[in-house]
């Protein structure tokens, strides 16, 4: 009788641990690598649209 309990709860956890391991390989290798690239990319964006209003970073230039 325990037997069949064991087995079962030994599926489960197999079938648990594909799961998880799935679900990690998706977010390693699926969302997380587009979500780093968007964000990198929001950030260039920003800092391009900053220095089209505000001009580049530096000392301001001596035309006077």
């Amino acid at each position: 009788m325990t037997g069949s309990g064991e087995n079962g709860a030994g599926t489960a956890d197999r079938r648990r641990w594909r799961t998880e391991l799935l679900a990690f390989l998706v977010l390693a290798f699926g969302v997380w690598p587009f979500v780093a690239v968007a964000v990198v990319g929001a950030y260039g964006f920003a800092v391009w649209m900053l220095q089209l209003i505000f001009g580049p970073p530096g000392p301001p230039s001596a035309l006077h």
